[in-house]
């Protein structure tokens, strides 16, 4: 262990040191106190990772922490797994460039939790053990619930990993001109080390500690750009107006989505896409009961509305701050340097110098950091627990269990890193509304059937699960942003970007319908089984207590 720290940290000096490298044409000054608060933050974190290998015996300590985490500190490290790079810096991106439209984004993604909280947690966690396929193939078929749940899930995890590896090489090239391939190099081989030693528990940890950091950063933010302002958001919104080049069409909506089906689709995506990510899923198992379930989604949801109200206000100060005559150093050829998705790292600068923008810089890489931890987790076990130990070897011994998802983690590591260097140039926010998509067309259909709909059959799940999933992913290849943008034709096949809309709605209705006409003998055992696991679902009998730590 000690061995492989000090490689990675031979390796992390070597890469800073090599610096300088060009970035749309244009060099930047290493930060040396951004590159001492990453290392503050990496040498922390690795000891926690180092706490808690020395922790994790089993295959439900590296799952789930062996469910002994508090809800208030499970609430804290789901925020921290929500707040990624596309929460933190696309979002106050977004803002920045189109104003309004962007706060709509930020509050399509909080209107999730509301689902999760009344109609998720407390089943979720009384009837699951280490994923939620758990819950899918409760009654149903294991073979074919936990074989496609597992597509389902690596293509949500494999899509967030990309764009979260992608941010981690901007942000890092940006600010101290590393090679992009060096940043994204150190992220992955810091992402591995931290899963395949220290499992749920330090992942968890280094969610708390990445949330805490990260609203106390923006907190600060707010902070100083109301109080340039009287602490007054009309003062702030009035400035913003006069030194946007839009002007008032930023606080109507239409800037960035501008029919009403793309904007229910991306809503609808946002909202069920939540309730069906399979690494915020897996953190209501690490709790000790249905109580402490619910405290998470309570926790969690007050934690993440105060952040998406905060950086609203980061947003429109960035407008008004970087749009100003003080302002003018952050641009390169009339563009903000590095893009949108750096105005709130300059932001970061202004208001607090070069001591302020490491310590963004060292949360950002936090955010990333800890969010693909926690990502690799959720695919590593649906290979070992939903594939491996329940389809491919049910004999297999926790030893083996673990021994498999720590393979798997070092293979989505080189995944992750060799994706993220080919898909360099491709757009963040889409990539992670593209995953919500798919969560929400293949995985939330299924989980939710399955708790609440006593007619669900493994014939119409597997079915209707494959289709949402398959015409997710083909109406996006057929949509404007890869047919028209990437592959090159004029005009897309499927006129929307998003196509949770029309994927959910078939994913529903196929496996409604599929289930509907199975009269099978095992179709009918599944249906009467519904009330034993309905019992279960509401009461917790049978559930899985926890371990303490």
């Amino acid at each position: 262990m000690l061995k492989v720290l000090a490689l990675i940290s031979i390796i992390a000096i070597s890469a800073f040191a090599a610096g300088d490298a060009t970035f749309e044409a244009t060099k930047r000054e290493l930060n040396i106190s951004a590159i001492i608060m990453f290392f503050v933050f990496i040498v922390g974190t690795l000891g926690i990772t180092y706490w808690a290998a020395r922790k994790t015996k089993s295959a439900s300590d590296f799952y789930t922490a062996g469910g002994g985490i508090s809800g208030f500190q499970n609430g804290l490290a789901i925020a921290g797994d929500y707040m990624s790079a596309a929460a933190f810096l696309g979002v106050s991106g977004l803002i920045y460039m189109k104003g309004y439209d962007g706060v709509i984004y930020a509050v399509s993604f909080l209107v999730g939790w509301p689902v999760i909280l009344f109609f998720m947690a407390e089943k979720l966690r009384n009837l699951g053990k280490f994923t939620f396929a758990d819950i899918a193939a409760y009654r149903l078929g294991q073979k074919e619930i936990r074989t496609l749940a597992a597509f389902g899930s690596l293509s949500v995890v494999i899509l967030y990993l990309i764009a979260q590896m992608v941010g981690a090489g901007k942000l890092i090239q940006v600010l101290f001109g590393m090679e992009y391939e060096y940043a994204v190099f150190m992220v992955g081989a810091l992402m591995i080390i931290y899963v395949t030693f220290g499992g749920m528990l330090a992942t968890t940890w280094v969610q708390i500690i990445k949330a805490c950091l990260l609203l106390s950063g923006v907190s600060f933010m707010a902070i100083m750009v109301l109080y340039s302002f009287d602490f007054s958001f009309e003062k702030l919104a009035v400035k913003a107006v006069e030194n946007h080049t839009s002007g008032e069409s930023i606080l109507s909506p239409g800037g960035f989505i501008s029919d009403p089906i793309s904007a229910i689709s991306l809503g609808m995506a946002l909202m069920l896409g939540t309730a069906g990510l399979p690494h915020v899923l897996m953190r209501f198992f690490t709790v000790g009961n249905a109580k402490e379930a619910r405290k998470s989604v309570v926790y969690a949801t007050g934690f993440v509305a105060y952040f998406w109200v905060i950086i609203t206000i980061v947003g429109f100060g960035a407008i008004a701050f970087l749009n100003s005559a003080d302002g003018a150093q952050y641009f390169v050829d009339g563009k903000l340097f590095g893009g949108s998705n750096m105005a709130s790292v300059h932001l970061s600068h202004m208001l607090g110098g070069n001591a302020f923008l490491g310590f963004i810089s060292a949360v950002a890489f936090a955010t990333i950091l800890a969010v693909v931890s926690g990502l690799t987790l959720a695919g590593a076990s649906a290979i070992s627990h939903d594939i491996y130990a329940n389809v491919i070897n049910p004999n297999a011994s926790d030893e083996k269990v673990v021994k498999i998802s720590k393979i798997t983690v070092i293979i989505i590591g080189i995944i992750g890193v060799t994706l993220g260097i080919a898909f360099e140039s491709q757009n963040i926010a889409y990539m992670v509304g593209l995953a919500f998509g798919i969560a929400a067309s293949a995985n939330f259909p299924i989980l939710f059937l399955s708790i609440y709909w006593s007619g669900l059959t493994t014939r119409g799940a597997f079915i209707g699960g494959f289709m949402g999933l398959i015409t997710a992913v083909a109406l996006v290849i057929l949509g404007p942003n890869v047919w028209v943008q990437i592959l090159g034709n004029e005009k897309a096949i499927f006129p929307y970007a998003h196509p949770a809309l029309f994927s959910v709605t078939v994913a529903f209705v196929s496996i409604w319908f599929f289930s509907k006409i199975d009269n099978s003998p095992r179709a009918q055992k599944e249906k009467v089984l519904f009330r034993a696991q309905n019992v279960r679902a509401n009461t917790g009998i049978g559930a899985a207590g926890a371990v303490s730590h």
